[in-house]
C-alpha cells in the first residue's frame, strides 16, 4: 500500500509542463480562462473534426471556381423567378380578371352620329362596376390606317372616360364596318390582356348594314368570322342597327347569322336606340347572372329531393352524391356580378332574390345533413324529414318567384313579347 501511495505522489509531483499536457489531453480544462480566446480552436480550414474518444467524422470539400459559383447562383435565381412567375400567371392574375369585357363599336360614318353619341354617353354610366370596357369607332377612307380607332382601351372604372371620348368622335366618310369589327376582335387579344371570366362581347351600333369598301358581302362575313375564330376566344356580338336603310337590313342579319349570334335589333328613333343600348349594356347582364344562379342551384336541390326518397330505402350512396353536388354548387361569381349592377330597380330586385336563393339552399343542405345523420344512426326520420321538406319548399317557392321575374323582364327586351 505504501508503494502505491508513493507512486501516486510521484505522479502528482510531475513537472507543471507534463501535468498541463495530461490535463489538456483528457479535456480537463473546464475552468473558463481569463482570456476567452486564449484556448479557442479555429476550424475554418479544417478537413475533419474528431468529437469524443471513439467518434469519427469525415468532411469532404469541393472547391468550385468562382465563375461556376456565380453561374449556379444565377440559375437558382432564374428558377425562382420563373417559378414565382408561373404561380402569378396561373393562379394570381386570373383573380383580377373582369367578369365582363365589353367593346362599344360605334359607326362614325355619315348619318346621325349625335344621337349615337348621346345614347352611349347616357347608358355607359349605368354599366356594371366590375365590367372592363373599351370604345372603338369606325368610319373613314378605304385603306386608311385611321378608318377605325380605339378611343379608350379596356379597363374598369372608365365609364366617364368612354362618355367623354364618345363626345369627341368626329364624323367619318365611309362605313368601314369590316375593319372596325376585325380590329375590335384584335383588341381582346392584345398583350397582357385578361380574358373575361364569363363574357367577352362587342356591342356594335351602326347606321349601315354593309361595308362601304368591299361590296362582296360573303367575303366580308367570312373575313370577320375567320378573325373571330383565330382569336381563340368566345366573343358574343350584339348588333344595333340605327336608321339602317331597309335594303341593308338583310346584310346585317346575315352577318349576325355568320357569327352565330342573335339577330340585330333595328331602331329608327333616338329614344328607341337608347332603350336598345341600355338593354344590352345594363339589363341583359343582370338577366344572365340571375339565370345562372337558378341554373346552378335548382338542379342540385332537385337531386336532394330525390335523395330523401332514396334514404328511406337505405341508399346512402345516392344521398352522399347529391350532398356533394349541392355543396359544389357555387354561385359567388354570379352574385358578385349582380352586386356591381345596382343601377336599376330591376337589378336590385334580382340581386336580392339571388342572395335569398343562395341562403335558402344553404338551409336545405343543412337540413339534408341532419336527415342523413338520423338515417345512418337508425333514428326515426319523421322530424328531420319535416324540417327538410319545409326548407326545400321555401327554396322552391323563391325559385319560382325568381323564374317568373326573369321571364317578365326578358319579355321587355328586344324581340320579347309582353
Amino acid at each position: 500500500m505504501d508503494e502505491i501511495r508513493l507512486s501516486v505522489n510521484a505522479a502528482n509531483e510531475l513537472s507543471p509542463t507534463a501535468s498541463d499536457a495530461i490535463q489538456k489531453a483528457h479535456g480537463e480544462l473546464e475552468e473558463p480562462a481569463e482570456n476567452p480566446t486564449k484556448y479557442a480552436v479555429h476550424l475554418g480550414n479544417a478537413k475533419g473534426v474528431i468529437v469524443g474518444d471513439n467518434a469519427r467524422q469525415w468532411n469532404t470539400f469541393w472547391e468550385l471556381p468562382k465563375s461556376v459559383r456565380r453561374l449556379l447562383i444565377v440559375l437558382l435565381v432564374a428558377v425562382l423567378v420563373v417559378g414565382s412567375g408561373f404561380v402569378v400567371v396561373r393562379w394570381v392574375v386570373p383573380l383580377f380578371a373582369p367578369i365582363y369585357k365589353t367593346t362599344f363599336l360605334i359607326d362614325a360614318a355619315e348619318g346621325d352620329l349625335a344621337s349615337v353619341v348621346g345614347a352611349l354617353s347616357t347608358v355607359v354610366g349605368n354599366s356594371g362596376e366590375h365590367d372592363s370596357q373599351s370604345l372603338r369607332s369606325f368610319g373613314g377612307d378605304c385603306g386608311s390606317d385611321d378608318n377605325t380607332t380605339q378611343l379608350v382601351g379596356f379597363g374598369t372604372g372608365n365609364r366617364q372616360e368612354i362618355a367623354d371620348a364618345a363626345r369627341s368622335v368626329r364624323q367619318g366618310t365611309k362605313a368601314t364596318l369590316q375593319r372596325g369589327i376585325v380590329e375590335a376582335v384584335s383588341d381582346f387579344t392584345a398583350p397582357l390582356s385578361l380574358e373575361a371570366r364569363q363574357v367577352n362581347r362587342i356591342i356594335v351600333v351602326t347606321r349601315h348594314g354593309k361595308d362601304a369598301c368591299d361590296p362582296d358581302d360573303e367575303f366580308v362575313q367570312t373575313q370577320i368570322r375567320d378573325r373571330v375564330a383565330a382569336a381563340g376566344l368566345t366573343i358574343e356580338f350584339r348588333f344595333i342597327g340605327y336608321q339602317v336603310d331597309d335594303n341593308d337590313d338583310d346584310r346585317l342579319t346575315k352577318l349576325a347569322a355568320q357569327l352565330k349570334t342573335q339577330e340585330p335589333t333595328f331602331t329608327k328613333s333616338p329614344e328607341a336606340l337608347k332603350r336598345a343600348l341600355a338593354w344590352f349594356t345594363t339589363i341583359e347582364p343582370v338577366l344572365r347572372s340571375s339565370q345562372s344562379v337558378v341554373n346552378v342551384l335548382n338542379p342540385t336541390v332537385d337531386k336532394l329531393n330525390s335523395a330523401t326518397e332514396a334514404l328511406k330505402n337505405g341508399r346512402f350512396d345516392l344521398a352522399d352524391t347529391a350532398m356533394a353536388e349541392a355543396r359544389d354548387a357555387v354561385v359567388d361569381i354570379e352574385i358578385k356580378d349582380l352586386d356591381g349592377r345596382t343601377s336599376s330597380a330591376d337589378a336590385v330586385r334580382l340581386r336580392d332574390m339571388a342572395v335569398r336563393l343562395r341562403t335558402l339552399q344553404a338551409a336545405v343542405i343543412e337540413a339534408a345533413d341532419a336527415l342523413l345523420g338520423s338515417a345512418r344512426s337508425g333514428r326515426n326520420l319523421t322530424e328531420p324529414l319535416a324540417v327538410y321538406t319545409k326548407a326545400a319548399d321555401a327554396y322552391n317557392a323563391e325559385a319560382r318567384n325568381m323564374t317568373d321575374a326573369l321571364t317578365s323582364l326578358r319579355a321587355q327586351g328586344p324581340g320579347g313579347t309582353q
